[in-house]
């Protein structure tokens, strides 16, 4: 089971944490494959500007709740690492042969083009991707992969990601996987005690983690007793380490290979906001992979 508590050296820091850790995989996974024989990419799918910046996210009409949760439990913090994972990538060396970049929104897909002039040694291996990340990612991991590799990296702001586009790129065989689960920042805050969450939300989690199981595992009946009459009701029972708990296994479901602690990451409050976890798709390379993550994380 994931341990939430005890990792509080991460608090206020994660996002460099984060970023980090995803580089120095990068440096490692970058140096084993320029010696193999397979062309290899990386790929980012909430790429957003692709450098990182402050700004603030103002609420839009109609925001959904869960966005809503999450402004006001991140704050500041999540625009300021949000677009930097990008640069990062291409600034490794020996180099990617191609970098795809994924943003749906057009604003911040405009700056993403910038990349390019910013990098022109490699315009070239640059790929920009101007749609949702989940449609484009469904498609593109039907491709046949035979003779390619990928490090996919999943930094959604919320609960974008769905369980279909995991499972797709479990099935590639090829992808390495790495994804910020929104632990604090989006299921957590979502469960209510007493376990009446609105339709629409429980259809998110749904598609969040591919079934409806999540709320057996996550609520139990509550029985009362009395002389004259017996009561039920529902109460919540997870927390942050069933849910994490929860997560890890629907990975494992469809991944050959899962790292089994993945990393929370505070913010300055010390609340767990996100899960930090790799998965591997490739049967035989995968044990290393996961070995290699394992080493970084545990750092």
């Amino acid at each position: 089971m994931v341990k939430i508590k005890g990792k509080q050296e991460f608090g206020g820091n994660w996002t460099e944490k984060k970023l980090e850790m995803v580089r120095k995989y990068l440096q490692a996974y970058s140096t084993i494959m320029n010696k193999q024989k397979f062309t290899f990419a990386y790929i980012d799918a909430f790429a957003g500007t692709g450098y990182r910046e402050l700004k603030e996210h103002k609420a839009k009409k109609n925001e959904s709740l869960e966005v809503l949760i999450s402004d006001s439990l991140l704050g500041e913090e999540p625009q300021e690492f949000m677009d930097g994972s990008a640069k990062i990538a291409l600034t490794i060396q020996p180099e990617f042969n191609k970098y795809i970049f994924i943003e749906k929104d057009p604003n911040r897909f405009k700056k993403l083009e910038k990349l390019k002039s910013d990098f022109p040694n490699k315009a070239g291996q640059i790929i920009l991707v101007n749609e949702d990340a989940n449609k484009f990612l469904q498609k593109f991991c039907k491709l046949k992969w035979q003779n390619h590799r990928a490090v996919l990296f999943l930094d959604p702001f919320g609960m974008q990601v769905t369980w279909n586009t995991l499972s797709s790129i479990a099935k590639t065989k090829a992808i390495d996987l790495w994804i910020l689960f929104p632990l604090g920042s989006g299921v957590s805050r979502l469960l209510r005690r007493d376990g009446r969450i609105p339709e629409s939300l429980k259809n998110k989690m749904n598609i969040l983690f591919g079934e409806d199981k999540w709320y057996d595992a996550f609520y139990k009946e509550k029985r009362q007793y009395s002389l004259f009459d017996e009561e039920s009701s529902i109460e919540k029972v997870a927390n942050f380490d069933t849910i994490s708990a929860y997560f890890v296994s629907r990975l494992k479901e469809v991944f050959p290979h899962v790292h089994p602690k993945p990393l929370p990451l505070y913010n300055s409050k010390m609340n767990p906001l996100f899960l930090l976890c790799f998965a591997a798709s490739n049967e035989i390379g995968g044990k290393t992979a996961v070995k290699i993550a394992g080493d970084i994380l545990r750092r």
